[in-house]
């Protein structure tokens, strides 16, 4: 096992569910069930016993039980045989049912888990790494980063605390927060959607949860196996973002953001310039970033407890002070500076740019594009100048239909369209004097 590798999936499996064969062992109530499985067939007019195994994710013996139960209830019948398999339909009074069932809720899929096996399972899967030094580079070799970052970076890793990236804009703290996912190497469970008093609540998100090959007789399908989770919000997130919401079309309740992102890292991109104001989200998170859980608040007004078992990345170019007081930073244990990049730096990010684009360069354009930036930005060198520069080159290029070379000729054209140009005030007589 790598120093930046977890420990191998198969040792965390002892904490993944297995498939319940009794309604009971569901941890979820009879009546959730029932109405799964009749909405299932008003929906589609008629089931199988494999169909419903596939769509509710519930086994043969507890659909069996079901549809037992369904029949000397009147509530179904059966048309006929598919191999071995029953295929039947609603009766009258089992459309009359499943159409008022339909009106409290029209979700249709999974079969959810319990919020109690949801918080034991969340807390089981919690992150624990190790990493050195050179592990850390690796996860980061697409980058140019001095190692004295990567010390600092480090001990936040291995902790699993929440991080503040601080410094000026283009340094890079965005391309250091969407690459932390990297020192991750396991897979956790993430389930299809949860109950909870009778709700319930639709968690996978399959733009946020990436599935992984996986298959095990005795793994509960109402989970789905993924690679750990990574959500960024930038200038979007809002207050709304962060409570549960419900579905206007089908009534369901929808996980916010930081219950999605469970077992992962949630990303607070341009933090400070959000539609929700700083201090009212740190006023929202002091709670879980301390104790480690959430609570959410249902329609009826019903609170519910939801672990808090990810690292929250906030990036900022804003000075931390000026966005938080003393006693929410102190919940973040980890602030690192990520500051103006060196000569050294600046002209290796430029060797990496012209190699990975292939594109031929005049000697010691390095130097020149460094002196260029120094003179326009105040002797500031920032990590996006290099790439941001070779854009414009070729822009440029493209345009006058002529190959992309990186020359000092097309470096001035393109510094002197990447930086503003100070425009000089006149003073108030002499704006009066024009008018």
């Amino acid at each position: 096992m790598t120093a930046a590798q977890e420990a191998p999936p198969a040792l965390r499996q002892d904490c993944w569910p297995i498939v319940p064969d009794r309604i009971e062992d569901l941890g979820i109530p009879r009546s959730v069930v029932a109405d799964l499985v009749l909405r299932y067939l008003w929906l589609h007019g008629s089931g199988t016993l494999a169909r419903l195994n596939e769509t509710l994710k519930l086994s043969f013996p507890v659909l069996e039980t079901l549809f037992h139960q369904f029949r000397n209830q009147q509530l179904l019948e059966v048309k006929g045989m598919t191999g071995n398999d029953y295929s039947f339909t609603l009766t009258a009074t089992g459309r009359a049912q499943a159409s008022g069932r339909n009106e409290v809720c029209q979700y249709v899929g999974p079969a959810p888990v319990s919020i109690q096996q949801y918080q034991k399972v969340v807390k089981a899967q919690a992150a624990h790494v190790r990493l050195s030094r050179e592990s850390l580079r690796g996860a980061f070799d697409d980058l140019v980063l001095p190692d004295g970052l990567l010390d600092q970076l480090g001990p936040s890793l291995i902790g699993h605390q929440s991080l503040f990236l601080y410094g000026g804009t283009g340094n890079g703290k965005t391309s250091i927060a969407e690459r932390l996912l990297r020192i991750y190497h396991d897979t956790v469970v993430v389930p299809y959607s949860v109950e909870v008093d009778g709700h319930i609540i639709a968690l996978f998100d399959p733009v946020v949860h990436k599935r992984v090959p996986f298959h095990d007789d005795l793994l509960d399908p109402r989970w789905a196996v993924c690679e750990r989770p990574c959500i960024t919000m930038g200038g979007e997130l809002s207050a709304v973002m962060l409570e549960l919401r419900v579905d206007e079309s089908t009534r369901v309740f929808i996980a916010p953001c930081q219950m999605k992102a469970n077992n992962g890292i949630l990303i607070v991109d341009d933090f400070g310039r959000q539609m929700l104001a700083p201090r009212d989200l740190l006023n929202r998170w002091i709670v879980p970033l301390d104790r480690r859980v959430d609570y959410l608040t249902l329609a009826s007004g019903m609170k519910f407890q939801v672990p808090f078992e990810l690292m929250v990345v906030f990036s900022t170019n804003l000075d931390p002070h000026d966005l938080a007081d003393e006693a929410f930073l102190r919940r973040i244990q980890t602030k690192v500076l990520v500051d103006d990049i060196c000569a050294e730096v600046f002209d290796e990010i430029f060797r990496r740019v012209i190699q990975a684009h292939q594109v031929p360069a005049e000697p010691g354009c390095a130097e020149y594009l460094r002196g260029c930036c120094e003179a326009y930005a105040a002797k500031v060198l920032r990590a996006c100048y290099p790439m941001d520069i070779y854009r414009l080159v070729k822009a440029i290029s493209e345009y006058e239909g002529r190959p992309v070379r990186m020359t000092r000729v097309n470096i001035d054209r393109a510094v002197a369209l990447y930086f503003a140009k100070s425009q000089p005030r006149m003073n108030d007589g002499a704006d009066r004097s024009t008018r």
